[in-house]
This record gives structure tokens, C-alpha cells and sequence, in this order.
């Protein structure tokens, strides 16, 4: 099923240069769709805790609150991230889709490129405040260089590594690694009597590219040369890719088990004390709900090359997360539709929601709120600030995400089943999958 999932977003995505017309309701200009259902929206929200139920329990509330407000009632679905840009993509090019949606902010420029969303031009911003509210490094990730932005930013987030003290303080280890060798090492003393050092989510496509980008940039590669074309199987990028399965293959310090992970399995691995370390984004809230307390994990920023430390260049140690919020412009309620947005996007709800999911509020006066200077969250804004980069902002990243994810998926299960995977293996996937990209 899953195979058939990513068989069937590379389709979708080929009609995405008519998902325009097919989505119809407007121009740009004028915001698109009408008003007729002016008492109702539907809102297609991405699973940030630790499950599907959690989010319910956390958004139904807010969502009670706007419509007791408003007089506007949201019909609520939290879709999981294996499903949610397939879901997406299907809805861009049939038209039929939500009134406001969540989405990875990486995917901005791909779904803006099919006209779908609405654009958020200089009097949308002001329906919800004003465009200079949000930190403009947000803004920067909400669709491409020179356009109106195709979302507005709703949580800000990085990756960091995480690691349990306790099974720390057990194996003799006094600190998180810094770089990658210092992991390994440190992995092969916590991976034994059915415990693992690091957990990993092989069968999530997002998350595969989310840690394969970050090594390629470590390995001063790119996978899109200036002109936006693929460069995938580069020498760079297999080394890059290479390394990142290898720490199940080689290095063993990855359970073989966690190839078919893609729906947090690895958090909940992590806080029932399976294994030591995750390499996740804004993950405290996870931890909590399945039962940890704060104190039990550390953060650290996330390994970088041997000598180096986290910084710009080579030192990368993150992409750019986060999740935008996005209207369909042929919503049959535009106006209720900004009116959400502006709400989600509010001060209030920007400091409750970015507590509960232990994410960085985009929206600046947020920020101060005491509850963004713990620990967790001052490594993470440190990286976003100075080591995180954003993911390629070409049209095609929802398809790269697909063809370079589902390689790293395949590679995965290769090592999982204690198959090879070679250098030569490796450029193989990558270069099949820069294949895809050209069809």
C-alpha cells in the first residue's frame, strides 16, 4: 500500500499543471472562491503529537473557542504525514479539498506552483494583521523568491538530537555527541541487550529527506544544481545517503526494525526507554504524552563533521521545518477562511498551540513568552538561527521528496533484510530516482 501511495503522488504530481484550472474559483487577485457556506469550514490539520487522537484533544477545544467567536463551525481532520501530501496533491489536482490546510513548509513552492492556494497578497496579510507580525525567515519558507507567499507560517521548528540521561548515565557516557563519529562510538556502547542507540523512521519519506539533506549539505553537495535540475546521484550525495543507512547496515546502531517505522514509532521507542537517541523535530511534547518527565532527555544541537560545529556551510545541522497554513482558493468560504487563519495565527493561540506541540512560535510577539526559553527550545531556535538551512525551493520538492525518500526507504529495507548496500547500490536508487524526476 505504501508503495502504491508513492506510485501515486509521482501521477498526481504530473497533473499538477492543471490543477489550476481544475481547482478553478477565481484569480489570484481577488482571493478566488465565494462566500456560500459563510457558517462553516472544513480544516485539514498535520498530526503534531505524539498521534492523531492527541491533536484532536489538543485543536478541538481552540477550535469550539473560534467558533463560539465567530459563529463559524470547523469540521476537523488531523491527517498523518505519510498520507497528508499525497492527500494534498490529489486534492490540488481534483479540486476537491479542504477550506484551509496545514502543510510542511518544504512543500510550499511545489503546491503553490499549481495555482491551488490562494495567494497571500498584500490585503490578505492585512485581513489577518499584517504581513511584518511573522519572522520573516517563516515568510521566507511560504512559497517561492519573488511571489506572494502560497501559506503563512503557524509553527516554526529544527532538528536537534535528543538522548535519554538515564541510559546515558548507564553505559558511562557524560555527554551527547558533537559529531558523528563521536555517535557512532557512543551508539555501539548503548546498542546491546536488545536496546538500540538511535531510532529512525525509514518508511517516512519526509523525514528521509529531512536527514539525508542535511548530510548532503555536510558533504558540500547539493541535489539541485543552480538551474533547478536534479543532481542526485553525485558522488557527494551517495556518500551523503550512504551514510545516514549505514548507521543501521554498518554501524548497527539502528534496530532493523525501524525500516518499516513512518508514524513516530521511533518516539515512543525512545520514551518507553528502547532505544537512547532520536534525531527529531520539536519533540518534547511527544515525550510527554507517553509519559516521560521534563528531565528524563537531554537536547543537543544535531552532529556535524568531525572538527566542526554547527554553523553555515558544511556545518548544517538542520533543515528550515516548520508548518504553514494554507486556504484553497476555491473555498466556498474565503472570508471565514482568513478569518481562521487570522485567529491560528493570533497571539493567543500562537502561544498556546507552540507550548502544546513545543515548537517555536513564527509570529514574533509570541516569542516572548517564557514558556519558548527552556532548554529544548533555546537549542532549537539557536539552530534555526544559525546552522539550519531551507530545503530546495524548486517546484519539483514534493516530487524529490517522493523519489529521494522512497530510495532511502528501499535502501533501508536492503539493510534491514542484511543485504549490501554498497556505494554502487546507492547511486543506483539515486540515480533511478533522478530518472523519475525527468519523466
Amino acid at each position: 500500500m505504501r508503495r502504491t501511495r508513492a506510485a501515486a503522488a509521482a501521477v498526481t504530481v504530473s497533473l499538477l499543471a492543471t490543477a489550476a484550472t481544475a481547482c478553478g474559483g477565481g484569480s489570484a487577485d481577488d482571493g478566488g472562491g465565494s462566500d456560500t457556506a459563510p457558517k462553516e469550514l472544513t480544516y485539514w490539520a498535520s498530526n503534531q503529537g505524539p498521534d492523531v487522537t492527541a491533536d484532536r484533544a489538543t485543536l478541538a477545544p481552540e477550535l469550539k473557542k473560534f467558533e463560539e467567536r465567530t459563529g463559524i463551525k470547523v469540521k476537523l481532520e488531523v491527517i498523518p504525514w505519510p498520507d497528508l501530501l499525497n492527500r494534498i496533491l490529489a486534492a490540488t489536482a481534483s479540486g476537491q479539498g479542504p477550506d484551509v490546510l496545514n502543510i510542511g513548509n518544504t512543500w510550499s513552492s511545489s503546491l503553490q506552483a499549481t495555482g491551488a492556494l490562494l495567494p497571500w497578497t498584500a490585503d490578505n496579510f492585512r485581513a489577518i494583521g499584517g504581513r511584518d507580525r511573522f519572522v520573516e525567515s517563516a515568510i521566507g519558507s511560504a512559497g517561492a523568491t519573488g511571489k506572494d507567499p502560497a501559506a503563512v507560517p503557524l509553527y516554526s521548528m529544527s532538528y536537534a538530537l535528543y538522548y535519554n540521561k538515564e541510559m546515558f548515565r548507564e553505559a558511562g557516557i557524560d555527554k551527547p555527541p558533537a559529531t558523528w563519529d563521536e555517535l557512532v562510538a557512543v551508539g555501539r556502547k548503548l546498542s546491546k541487550d536488545g536496546k538500540w542507540a538511535l531510532g529512525a523512521e525509514g518508511s517516512n519519506l519526509s523525514n528521509n529527506i529531512h536527514q539525508v539533506f542535511v548530510l548532503s549539505k555536510q558533504h558540500g553537495a547539493e541535489f539541485f544544481d543552480t538551474a533547478g535540475k536534479p543532481t542526485f546521484d553525485t558522488p557527494a550525495n551517495v556518500e551523503a545517503v550512504k551514510q545516514y543507512v549505514d548507521l543501521m547496515a554498518k554501524d548497527e546502531i539502528i534496530a532493523p526494525g525501524n525500516a518499516e517505522y513512518d508514524k513516530n514509532q521511533s518516539l515512543q521507542d525512545f520514551a518507553n526507554g528502547k532505544t537512547a537517541m532520536v534525531l527529531w523535530q520539536n519533540a518534547a511534547s511527544s515525550f510527554k504524552a507517553h509519559g516521560m518527565k521534563e528531565g528524563d532527555w537531554g537536547v543537543a544541537p544535531v552532529p556535524v563533521p568531525a572538527g566542526g560545529a554547527p554553523g553555515a556551510g558544511k556545518n548544517t545541522n538542520s533543515m528550515v521545518a516548520g508548518i504553514n497554513m494554507a486556504v484553497f482558493k476555491n473555498s466556498d468560504n474565503i472570508d471565514g477562511a482568513l478569518e481562521f487563519v487570522k485567529f491560528m495565527t493570533g497571539d493567543e493561540e500562537q502561544t498556546l498551540l507552540n507550548k502544546a506541540y513545543g515548537s517555536v512560535p513564527p509570529v514574533k510577539a509570541a516569542q516572548s513568552d517564557p514558556a519558548f526559553a527552556t532548554q529544548d527550545l533555546t537549542v532549537l531556535r539557536d539552530t534555526l538561527a544559525t546552522s539550519a538551512a531551507p530545503l530546495p525551493q524548486v517546484p519539483e520538492e514534493s516530487q524529490f521528496e517522493t523519489a529521494v525518500g522512497t530510495a532511502v526507504k528501499e535502501l533501508f529495507v536492503d539493510a534491514a533484510a542484511g543485504r549490501p548496500v554498497t556505494a554502487e547500490w546507492v547511486k543506483a536508487k539515486l540515480a533511478k530516482a533522478q530518472q523519475q524526476m525527468s519523466n
